[in-house]
């Protein structure tokens, strides 16, 4: 990746936005974060202009959003591994926690169904986890802590207060993509690395599309203002 994307940072704000998944395993249900961020270079025009970075292991894109630059990021790493890459791009990028953005898959939801919360535990996923440690250990925590916010199919709601002290890397804003559980426990790894059915495949492009539109959406409101957690 050429200077331009990782030099130091511009008057505007920037924001780092990754996408989890497998690069090994591309098109698959685990790897739907990545799908989203491939969306999302479509939408800001930057679709060809992905870059290997070698000291973050990872695929970068720059983009404008107005004033703000978005980072656009997707891992070379494996999933459990993922937290390596996206810590080292914001220590060189210079970010908090809170400016950078997760976006990866949810079993706990249906093919369909978006969710865009702060913080909070990594609910077993393991792209999470690998996030929560290592940018715990690379970034400061932001002035505020104690509450998070929801976004639910395009409506906005309060979440309660979160019960005691977050580490720093628990204020990352993540937008879940529900990718709906299998009936049977078993079934659950073959689900998760499988890819979408042909049915789904039908489903996901406007579920793509929902997906960048909450990104940008909030993004575009949190740059106008100073960061907070709503």
């Amino acid at each position: 990746m050429s200077g331009c994307v990782l030099e130091p940072r511009p008057a505007g704000k920037r924001w780092l936005v990754a996408g989890l998944g497998n690069p090994r395993l591309p098109g698959t249900r685990h790897s739907v974060g990545m799908a989203v961020l491939g969306q999302l270079a479509r939408r800001l025009g930057v679709a060809e202009s992905w870059a290997r970075d070698r000291r973050c292991a990872a695929d970068l894109a720059l983009a404008a959003l107005g004033d703000a630059q978005l980072v656009l990021l997707r891992p070379r790493r494996l999933m459990n591994a993922n937290g390596r890459s996206v810590a080292r791009a914001a220590e060189l990028l210079g970010l908090t926690a809170e400016e950078v953005y997760l976006v990866h898959d949810d079993l706990d939801k249906p093919l369909g169904k978006l969710a865009l919360k702060l913080g909070g535990s990594a609910r077993g996923h393991n792209g999470v986890r690998s996030c929560i440690s290592c940018l715990n250990s690379h970034v400061s925590p932001p002035p505020w802590l104690c509450s998070g916010w929801v976004v639910w199919r395009g409506a906005q709601h309060p979440s309660p207060k979160l019960p005691g002290p977050l580490c720093p890397s628990q204020a990352m804003p993540r937008l879940r993509v529900g990718i709906g559980r299998p009936p049977h426990p078993d079934a659950v790894q073959a689900h998760v690395l499988g890819c979408f059915s042909p049915s789904e495949q039908e489903l996901l492009p406007p579920v793509l599309e929902r997906a960048a539109d909450l990104l940008l959406d909030h993004i575009r409101e949190r740059s106008q203002g100073p960061l907070s957690g709503t």
